[in-house]
Formats: structure tokens, C-alpha cells, sequence
């Protein structure tokens, strides 16, 4: 086959540092826009975006000359960048080393969506610790506890 045929869909998921609540509701709608370019300059499509004060999710697709690590290193280093840049009298926002990365097939695209859409709502109830166990779980991920957070 002369050409590559693909569909890679995911759902990225991180922190800020500590879990401290720093995505402020003045900082998290223009945050959400950045990170679309972002991933557009990385070659892909920023299908939602949502989080609450101390996390963010992103539903994605991207292109298959992009390896994840590098999509997420470049993601998180400039989001942190431009809000420093940006909002310089806040505390600034800074992420997690880590990072979540789900694979989604496209008959589950829209119920991720709606997902991440509800994060305010969903977080009433939930801790990030708490979903993102369950995400890890739900796909099959093993960890460390000790590890997981830092």
C-alpha cells in the first residue's frame, strides 16, 4: 500500500503540579483556545477540551508522524509558557511530570466528548486522584501507587 490510513484518537489527560488550582476560571477558557493551536501545529485536531482548577482533559486526533511524548512535551511546555507569559501577576500554571494518554476508537468519540464537557459537574463529586485511577483502570493500565502521583 503506497499510503498510511489512519485513525488515532485520544484522550490526554494531566495535572497542574500538586494538583494545586491554579487553571483559573479568568485563565482556563483562553488556556483551553491555546491548546488547540497547539495541536494543530503538532498536525493534529483538538476535538474538546474541559477540566476543572487543577486538571485538564483533551480529546484529540493526530496525525501518525507524531509520536505522543513529543505531542505532550511540546503541549505542556508551551501551555506553561504562554501563561506565564500571558498572566504574569498569577502563580502561574505548571504541570505534572506525567501524563494520561487514552486511545479512543471513533464510535466512543462522542461519548468522550460529552466527558470532558461535564467536568465541572462530575468533579462535585469526584477527586482528580479518584478519576484518574478509574480512567487507568477502565483501559487496562497497571501502576505504582507510589508512583503515580508526584
Amino acid at each position: 500500500m503506497p499510503q498510511s490510513y489512519t485513525s488515532l484518537y485520544y484522550h490526554l489527560v494531566f495535572s497542574t503540579r500538586n494538583r494545586e488550582a491554579t487553571i483559573s476560571p479568568e485563565i482556563g477558557p483562553r488556556l483551553y483556545d491555546y491548546f488547540g493551536g497547539l495541536v494543530r501545529a503538532e498536525r493534529g485536531v483538538l476535538l474538546a477540551v474541559g477540566g476543572v482548577s487543577d486538571h485538564v482533559h483533551l480529546l484529540v486526533r493526530l496525525s501518525q508522524t507524531r509520536a505522543i511524548a513529543d505531542v505532550m512535551r511540546v503541549i505542556k511546555a508551551n501551555a506553561s509558557k504562554w501563561v506565564h507569559e500571558t498572566f504574569p501577576n498569577t502563580a502561574g500554571v505548571w504541570w505534572q511530570g506525567g501524563y494520561g494518554a487514552f486511545t479512543v476508537g471513533k464510535s466512543a468519540v462522542d461519548e468522550v466528548e460529552a466527558y470532558i464537557a461535564n467536568q465541572e459537574a462530575h468533579h462535585r463529586g469526584e477527586t482528580f486522584q479518584t478519576e484518574f485511577r478509574g480512567l487507568l483502570d477502565e483501559h487496562g493500565v497497571e501502576y505504582d501507587e507510589r508512583y503515580l502521583w508526584d
